[in-house]
């Protein structure tokens, strides 16, 4: 069996359980459903009025799909890292060939499929219910492909946090000590202006950072037939890097035996 087919074998194991989870299948969908009517059609912007949404509407779209490409994938992977350890499965992993790359690259294959459905959903939806207007150019092709490479970093670090905690509910709880943070501190929701100067410079430290750059430059920035050569392709490049990084160590750090 070539590694492509036991990849394929476990993402469709992977999907089949996240499918029969009814739960996890309504959350993953409705929860930021439920953000973007109490954000983008009840609070409203309120473009130069001041405070916390005083950017046009288009500016909040990266942040709507930072929800599901972070939390998503962080809970997700954690998740099933704690319940493949506490329902003995890693030990029966560990008489197969699957190698711990081959199953969260599996998962992470999963997760990207699932993800890029649910921001398909959340992209339709901010355009219905707010004023926000998405800029058509080439570029726009580049998104799917920020999505895709932000759930795969985040696949990772999920599989560090899951490997870490001692519980499901340990990694619920990191999850959100994590994510939280990084949702509004990395150029989403909140703009630089609002933090204080002396930390502005960190919010290059966050991995999210970058896919808000990145598709805020797609989504809202300047269009035109030049716009496929944008500044956008430096962030994809960084967040790349950094996906192959955390995917890497998310790959170590599952567990093969207890």
């Amino acid at each position: 069996m070539s590694r492509a087919v036991r990849i394929a074998t476990e993402s469709v194991a992977a999907a089949r359980s996240f499918l029969r989870r009814r739960t996890a299948v309504f959350f993953t969908f409705f929860f930021p459903v439920i953000l973007v009517v109490i954000f983008g059609a009840l609070v409203r912007t309120q473009p130069t009025g001041g405070g916390l949404f005083a950017e046009p509407a288009g500016y909040y779209i990266p942040g709507y799909l930072a929800v599901v490409v972070l939390f998503t994938p962080l809970s997700r992977v954690g998740s099933e890292i704690a319940r493949h350890r506490d329902g003995g499965r890693f030990e029966k992993l560990a008489t197969t060939p699957l190698s711990r790359v081959e199953w969260l690259l599996a998962h992470t294959v999963v997760n990207v499929a699932i993800i890029g459905a649910a921001s398909l959903l959340i992209l339709a939806l901010v355009l219905a219910v707010t004023d926000a207007t998405l800029v058509v150019s080439p570029a726009l092709a580049a998104l799917p492909a920020f999505v895709a490479v932000g759930v795969a970093l985040f696949c990772g670090l999920g599989a560090v946090l899951g490997a870490l905690a001692g519980s499901q509910d340990g990694v619920i709880a990191a999850s959100n000590t994590v994510a939280l943070p990084l949702l509004f501190l990395s150029e989403t929701f909140v703009p630089p202006a609002l933090l204080p100067a002396w930390f502005r410079p960190a919010i290059a430290a966050s991995p999210l950072t970058y896919f808000a750059r990145g598709t805020r430059a797609i989504t809202y920035g300047s269009g035109g037939p030049d716009a496929i050569a944008g500044p956008w392709i430096g962030d994809l490049a960084v967040l790349f890097a950094l996906a192959l990084g955390f995917l890497a160590l998310g790959a170590y750090a599952v567990p093969r035996t207890e």
